[in-house]
């Protein structure tokens, strides 16, 4: 048989074939009612009518997982990436009230490996089964000499809805209002490359080795999974308990929260009302990150604020305690410029 000119140039059309056939069952267990198309379809069909709802509005958003993605490489553990790939993406359109419908992805790499593939697309059906959002498609793109070998770079793509009259945001921020900190799981998917340097190459630590203070290896800390707060937070949306909400990513409390404020508030939040967890205390202090720069990168333990109502604070706390979400009034809405204080 003639050699394939292609796998000569390095794309393999039969490694991708394999792979399909490895996430096919990933992706189906995502399906929902909703879902008319199954995997291979030039595109995706979606049932989008929601007779439930008065003035239903679309959100989208997407995202990456940074350079997390190098410990998944070192550790060869794909499919927990994959899940903070979905959660991500589902915690950046329910600031807004959004519930998630269905969730896209884009896997590049320079030489395809199927089961590295379909490992990291199990992460994503994992994130997606538990927050009712269907996997309606994607792309694998093999591009030899792009990308170093066994290192691949994902994106995610997700869809939701809200109805108009409970979209959140900063019209409804109000002076007087509390925040809300809801706990991380750890650095979820920002502040990596500062977190590698200071691990890695400055305290010369490995995967294996324990984090000092935190009773975790190394590795276990950096790639634990980014927490989906939809779920937990699903029901105070629906009972209009929550005014706005800051997911901390890139750019921390400092670059986030004033994504949500009106140009004459700001949020006044107390840094000393929770204990921070030993992995941000090792990172500041062993890497010498001042405290302005340390929530600016890091989410520093909060991966969610929540804007309440000051009557609602109490009942929105204890709910989210039961959750296990280890919430904490983290301060209020006070007259100002549209930024955070930190105090």
């Amino acid at each position: 048989m003639k050699p394939s000119r292609y796998e000569e140039a390095g794309v393999s059309i039969d490694a991708q074939d394999q792979a399909i056939e490895q996430i096919r069952g990933h992706v189906r267990e995502t399906n929902t009612e909703r879902v008319l198309s199954d995997l291979g379809s030039f595109g995706g069909l979606f049932d989008i009518r929601f007779p439930e709802m008065e003035q239903p509005v679309m959100v989208a958003s997407a995202d990456g997982v940074g350079t997390k993605l190098k410990i998944a490489f070192d550790a060869e553990v794909h499919d927990t990436v994959g899940q903070c790939l979905v959660n991500h993406c589902i915690d950046d359109i329910l600031v807004q009230g959004a519930r998630p419908l269905f969730f896209m992805d884009y896997v590049a790499t320079g030489k395809l490996k199927p089961h590295v593939v379909a490992d990291v697309v199990k992460g994503m059906s994992i994130a997606c089964k538990a927050s009712g959002c269907a996997i309606l498609g994607g792309e694998m793109a093999e591009m030899p000499g792009f990308y170093k070998a066994g290192e691949y770079d994902v994106a995610g793509f997700i869809i939701g809805v809200v109805d108009r009259k409970k979209l959140l945001g900063a019209d409804r921020v109000r002076a007087g209002q509390k925040l809300i900190g809801l706990a991380s799981t750890g650095l979820h998917t920002n502040g990596y490359s500062l977190a590698r340097k200071i691990i890695f190459e400055e305290q010369g630590l490995k995967l294996g080795d324990e984090l000092p203070g935190s009773g975790q290896t190394v590795q276990q800390a950096l790639l634990a999974v980014h927490r989906s707060y939809y779920q937990p937070l699903a029901t105070l949306l629906d009972n209009d308990q929550i005014q706005a909400m800051a997911h901390i990513t890139g750019g921390g409390f400092l670059d986030n929260v004033p994504r949500v404020l009106p140009a004459d508030l700001s949020a006044h939040i107390a840094v000393d009302s929770y204990k921070v967890p030993p992995l941000f205390q090792f990172l500041v202090e062993k890497g010498g990150v001042d405290r302005e720069e340390a929530y600016r990168v890091f989410n520093m333990g909060i991966g969610m604020i929540l804007v309440v109502e000051a009557e609602h604070e109490a009942a929105v706390i204890d709910h989210c305690r039961a959750q296990n979400l280890d919430p904490v009034a983290m301060g209020d809405i006070q007259s100002g410029n549209g930024k955070v204080v930190l105090k």
